[in-house]
């Protein structure tokens, strides 16, 4: 089973995305409620997948995303983001993220990036 960490400073958001990714064969082995955590966290258990949000306190999500580069080239970081947040989809893709998020999201739009990685 892949194991998955989740960064998202809202816990309703880690909630409804380990749902779903539970749902999807993932185990979330961690969650972070921000990216400064979440390298932290990436650096400790080296998952096969991270879900990170974008705008988040201590450290934002382009940040923590460009941390986990400098670890690990292949990681597999997908942004989560607001709706009115999609300028940020060529920012993070230039950084290394493998795919993109935007929130509300349901369970066939996470499949459906997941399935790329």
């Amino acid at each position: 089973m892949k194991k998955a960490l989740i960064v998202d400073d809202s816990m309703v958001m880690r909630m409804m995305l380990k749902r779903i990714l539970r749902k999807i064969g993932y185990e979330v082995i961690a969650e972070a409620d921000n990216g400064l955590k979440g390298v932290e966290k990436y650096q400790e258990l080296n998952p096969d997948l991270v879900t990170m949000d974008i705008t988040m306190p201590v450290m934002d999500g382009i940040t923590a995303l460009q941390e986990i580069m400098k670890i690990n080239r292949s990681a597999n970081v997908v942004m989560v983001s607001a709706m009115g947040q999609h300028w940020f989809v060529d920012e993070a893709l230039s950084y290394g993220a493998k795919g993109f998020l935007i929130k509300p999201f349901r369970e066939e739009n996470v499949r459906n990036v997941l399935s790329g990685i």
